[in-house]
This record gives C-alpha cells, sequence and structure tokens, in this order.
C-alpha cells in the first residue's frame, strides 16, 4: 500500500519559559493511502499536535513527515501552502465558517482562494451538495443552518479542492449524538466510495470505530 503520510522519529518540544516540554516522542507511523485511521488519546497526549505537524500547520522540532511522498521539512513556504490547499482538506471542530458566506460560497471559497474560477469547481460543487445532503440549503447562511448542517458545509469545502488526504480535529466535538452519528457516517461513506485518506483526532471510542485503525497516543507516544 502506497504510504499518504510517512511519519519516522517525530518529536515536538515547545518552550514554556526556561522549560522545555516534550510533547511528541519519537513517533515513527506509516498511513496508507485510502486508510481511514482514529488518533485517540486523554487530554494532553499530543494527538492534536500530531495532527497539526501533518498538516504542516506547526513545524517538527526534528523527525521527518512525507505527504504523498513529499517532505514537508525541505518543501519551501510557497510550496507547502500550495500542499495545503489542493492536497489536504482540513475539518475542525468549530466549523470556521464565513459567517455573511451562504453554503455554496463557503465551500467555493478554497478555489478562489487557489487561483482558480468558481465555474471550475461547479460541476465538483453540485456533487459536493448532493453528498452532503445541503443542494436545498446552498443559498442559506451558516446562522440559518444547525450545528450538523455547519459541519457538513466543513466537510464539503474541504472536499472541493479533490485533496487526497483529509484531516479531521474532533469532528462531532461540538455536536448532539444524532448529528454526530450523520458527520461520522458521512466521513465513512466519503473513505468508502470517493478513497479519500481520512485522519481524524477524537475523544470518543465510538467515532473511533469508523475508522479502520485506531492509534492511541499517551504521554507524546504512540502505544
Amino acid at each position: 500500500m502506497e504510504a499518504a503520510v510517512n511519519i519516522i522519529d517525530l518529536c515536538k518540544t515547545y518552550k514554556l519559559g526556561k522549560l522545555d516540554v516534550e510533547v511528541l516522542k519519537n513517533i515513527s507511523l506509516i498511513i496508507g493511502t485510502g486508510e481511514f485511521v482514529s488518533i485517540m488519546g486523554p487530554s494532553g497526549s499530543g494527538k492534536s499536535t500530531l495532527l497539526y505537524l501533518i498538516g504542516g500547520l506547526d513545524k517538527p522540532t526534528s523527525g521527518s513527515i512525507k505527504i504523498m511522498g513529499k517532505e514537508l521539512s525541505v518543501m519551501k513556504d510557497r510550496d507547502e501552502s500550495i500542499m495545503r490547499r489542493r492536497d489536504i482538506g482540513f475539518v475542525f471542530q468549530f466549523y470556521n465558517l464565513i459567517p455573511n458566506l451562504n453554503v455554496e460560497e463557503n465551500i467555493i471559497l478554497p478555489v478562489l482562494l487557489d487561483g482558480k474560477s468558481a465555474k471550475s469547481c461547479k460541476k465538483n460543487l453540485e456533487e459536493l451538495l448532493e453528498i452532503v445532503g445541503l443542494s436545498d440549503r446552498r443559498h442559506h447562511t451558516p446562522r440559518e443552518l444547525s450545528g450538523g448542517q455547519q459541519q457538513r458545509v466543513a466537510i464539503a469545502r474541504a472536499l472541493i479542492n479533490e485533496p487526497e488526504i483529509i484531516l479531521a480535529d474532533e469532528p462531532i466535538g461540538n455536536l448532539d449524538s444524532k448529528s454526530g452519528t450523520e458527520i461520522m457516517q458521512l466521513l465513512k461513506t466519503i473513505n468508502d466510495e470517493k478513497g479519500k485518506t481520512i485522519i481524524q483526532v477524537t475523544h470518543s471510542l465510538e467515532a473511533a470505530q469508523y475508522g479502520k485503525r485506531i492509534i492511541n497516543v499517551k504521554d507524546g507516544r504512540v502505544n
């Protein structure tokens, strides 16, 4: 299986005053293309830090991260930004939608930021609206949507540039149980039918079991 993510001897240390705090300690991990992986661990275990390092949102203290064969540490800032826009989609606990943009406009925002036209993604937009069940809400703003619907918009936005990898940080952490189940089923469908590699961080064992593999992080190490 080709590796979507290849991590070797990854360490992350933060400085707090004169103290060095080791958050991640010599983590080595391979995530194959098309896998749905759940990263679990208690608060402060380093699981979200690991996710942000994979997404290039933070830099490791030492070690290597390859995304689709590309080594992050040697990439120029511009190339890394392009990779984040095109190869990786992000889904966060708090949906991060633009309040004065409607559903359609929020979804296509990454396309416009990548310098492409709205027309270029029209077909993909229609397909995604159908997949996330929001075709009839396309002209609604976030304040007119439930939490579950807002997260569906965020998932469609993460997919609009057709990335290979979706990184989800506590994707149902802000939802009721019914909406959370619907979101997890949607992510599973995206993994099964579109073959996207999904890496989620979660506290919930129930949510973690939608993945095909569970990775436990404790005290900065993979167990």
